[in-house]
């Protein structure tokens, strides 16, 4: 039984069968190191290439992106510097066009006022004219009356109209400065 036993041990190694396996695993260990690991690696360095390469371009992208950004954002505040600059000069433009329309008016005002000065003036020397005149034939009329001969010398009724004037101007200026 020892003897069909040591046939049938299922631990003892058939050398043929050893060395054949050996034989076939370095053939096709070596077709596959020469052949199939280099192909297998070549595309794995072909990702991984890519995948750093993506990365690589995503930065660069990504840096790109920041430098627009920043240019942007410089441009903004630029615009919003002009901006500013022009909103003070218009301020400034509207000022400057207050007070000149400001001016512009008082001096039409003051024009205004003072040809109105002017023309009551005018109007105040005309009418003392023609009530001078109006005053100077009644007051003839009422001495020639009073004395009872005409004034037909004009150089004497205009003294007598001054004369009656002057005194009417002194009576009225003293009631002016008692009413006040």
């Amino acid at each position: 039984m020892l003897e069909l036993a040591a046939d049938d041990n299922i631990l003892r190694i058939d050398w043929v069968k050893f060395t054949f396996g050996a034989i076939a695993l370095a053939v096709v260990w070596f077709f596959v190191g020469r052949k199939a690991v280099p192909k297998v690696m070549a595309v794995l360095d072909e990702r991984h290439d890519a995948i750093e390469g993506g990365i690589e371009r995503a930065k660069r992208a990504e840096a790109e992106a920041e430098e627009i950004r920043q240019q942007y954002r410089e441009k903004l505040e630029e615009a919003h510097r002009e901006y500013a600059q022009e909103l003070e000069k218009a301020k400034e433009q509207r000022a400057a066009i207050i007070a000149e329309a400001r001016e512009e008016a008082q001096a039409e005002a003051s024009r205004i006022l003072e040809a109105a000065k002017a023309q009551i003036e005018a109007d105040r020397q005309q009418a003392m004219a023609q009530l001078r005149g109006e005053v100077g034939a009644l007051a003839t009329d009422l001495a020639g009356r009073i004395v009872g001969e005409t004034l037909t010398d004009t150089a004497a009724q205009t003294r007598v109209v001054d004369r009656f004037l002057q005194e009417l101007e002194q009576d009225g200026n003293v009631q002016r400065a008692e009413v006040r």
